[in-house]
């Protein structure tokens, strides 16, 4: 069975004797920024969306830590996904913590449809600013907190990163964003979008620009495959998608076979309209 807790730490075993070096997101940029020569061959970032059910991420940091590895967990603000406690606990193992942002997509709920004019776009992106800086705020009144990732929002129109059209993140002491911080042409890019590894049929916006492009289904196809990857990863983890209980895996499973049907019809939806 794939998407279990076994599986993962098998992966995560097979990883480190390939010598990869894990490391948080938060390390790497810091790195980048102190000296151009890193002091690692390979580096693998290590990248948890939190989208919901945090106490399966909390799992999965328990057991990178018994592994000896540390990574990047990206937390919502919404209540499925912000645990104070379950962050605290993530953050005592030595993991970052991070903003997942979807400050746009839940500004644009509440304003109904009054985004949709360039003037209502504009004061769109400003009260989504005003959103994410006090969010920033709440989450950094308890974690030191110096990097951030959107959250993909696949049902909104909007794409939560306009907001960096128009103002910029690194002037609030943000650090990074893996979309905009990361070359994903030196990086080759996984994500579990989709409860697969190769869902970008049905992935609306966890997509990256590359030249690297692999087709690996199941996480097995990857361990099966390990001398073909570059010496530099980023795996991006839902931990929602990955335990050990039978009913909440079988759960899972049904409803992102569900979800990746809407997903699809999205994205034919938004492809017919750009050629129209």
């Amino acid at each position: 069975m794939d998407f279990t807790l076994e599986t993962y730490r098998n992966f995560i075993l097979t990883l480190k004797q390939k010598n990869y070096s894990f490391l948080p997101f938060v390390k790497y940029i810091e790195l980048r920024l102190s000296s151009p020569v890193s002091p690692y061959t390979s580096i693998l970032i290590s990248r948890h969306d939190v989208d919901r059910i945090p106490q399966n991420a909390l799992k999965l940091a328990h057991l990178e830590n018994l592994l000896g590895i540390k990574g990047t967990y990206y937390f919502r603000i919404v209540p499925k996904s912000y645990n104070e406690q379950v962050i605290s606990e993530i953050a005592n193992l030595g993991h970052e913590i991070g903003y997942h942002y979807e400050d746009v997509d839940l500004v644009s709920k509440e304003r109904g449809r009054k985004g949709e004019s360039e003037s209502g776009r504009e004061e769109l992106i400003d009260a989504a600013y005003e959103s994410f800086c006090k969010n920033l705020e709440l989450f950094r009144k308890n974690f030191d907190l110096k990097t951030i990732c959107m959250h993909g929002s696949p049902r909104s129109k909007y794409d939560n990163k306009i907001i960096w059209e128009k103002y910029n993140y690194k002037e609030l002491g943000i650090i990074g964003e893996p979309y905009f911080d990361l070359d994903f042409n030196e990086f080759a890019y996984f994500t579990d979008t989709g409860r697969r590894w190769n869902g970008n049929n049905v992935s609306v916006r966890d997509k990256v620009t590359s030249k690297y492009n692999f087709n690996f289904k199941s996480t097995k196809d990857i361990i099966d495959n390990l001398d073909m990857l570059p010496d530099k990863l980023m795996f991006t983890i839902h931990p929602e998608r990955w335990t050990n209980n039978p009913i909440p895996w079988t759960k899972e499973l049904l409803l992102q076979n569900t979800k990746n049907l809407v997903k699809r019809i999205i994205i034919q939806t938004s492809s017919q309209r750009s050629q129209n």
